[in-house]
């Protein structure tokens, strides 16, 4: 866990590889993952405003992130125009995930739903191999492990994953799309309109989305 709702941050995280995770917790324990950070993004967004964090934010995928201290991110934010305008591009952007992620877990079906997790992740790690549990993604979409088990049984069948333990290999990237709900490309295109005009633009290489970084001086 990198940091609890209404933790004072004191640092921001960059990923490289691998993704976090914002969630939402319940009374009872539960967690609903809101949005995802991977290559394209910076965990701790919310250090810009009051310094507080605004949800739960966790390592859903393994893997390696810069980290940068707060103050020294809003001396830089104030000085250069160009990372002010990204900062905020991308806290639009999460906004706009969420939304889309709260609309997808009360309107669509769970098969959809769980490729359009997996799409995500995958675009995030810019890898097709997701180093995850179906455990710790049932309790991202919320549902019981046995569900999302099912229907990664079924995908498996189709030649479209392959699992193993604690990780789910995307064989057929363009099938997986087909098969997920339409929130995937929405969100997709939210993150390709913030990234329009900034040093980062989203490319597609084969069936995904992957941040291109450039110069920022």
């Amino acid at each position: 866990m990198l940091c609890e709702a209404g933790d004072s941050l004191a640092k921001v995280f960059f990923p490289h590889r691998g993704a976090i995770s914002l969630v939402t917790v319940l009374k009872g324990g539960q967690m609903v993952q809101t949005a995802m950070v991977g290559r394209e993004g910076m965990g701790g967004f919310a250090a810009l405003n009051d310094g507080s964090a605004v949800s739960r934010a966790i390592v859903q995928i393994e893997g390696i992130a810069s980290t940068l201290e707060v103050e020294v991110l809003r001396h830089i934010a104030n000085r250069r125009e160009a990372v002010h305008t990204m900062l905020l591009r991308h806290e639009r952007g999460l906004y706009a995930e969420t939304q889309q992620v709260a609309a997808c877990n009360a309107s669509h079906a769970l098969d959809a739903r769980f490729c359009r997790w997996l799409l995500r992740a995958s675009d995030a790690c810019a890898d097709n191999i997701v180093s995850t549990t179906q455990e710790s993604i049932a309790d991202m979409l919320g549902v019981r492990r046995t569900s999302i088990s099912l229907v990664a049984h079924t995908m498996q069948q189709r030649g479209l994953i392959r699992t193993r333990r604690g990780h789910v290999e995307l064989l057929n990237i363009g099938a997986i799309r087909d098969s997920a709900c339409e929130c995937y490309a929405a969100t997709a295109a939210h993150y390709e309109r913030m990234l329009v005009n900034t040093p980062v633009t989203m490319t597609r290489e084969g069936e995904r989305f992957v941040p291109t970084v450039g110069s920022c001086q």
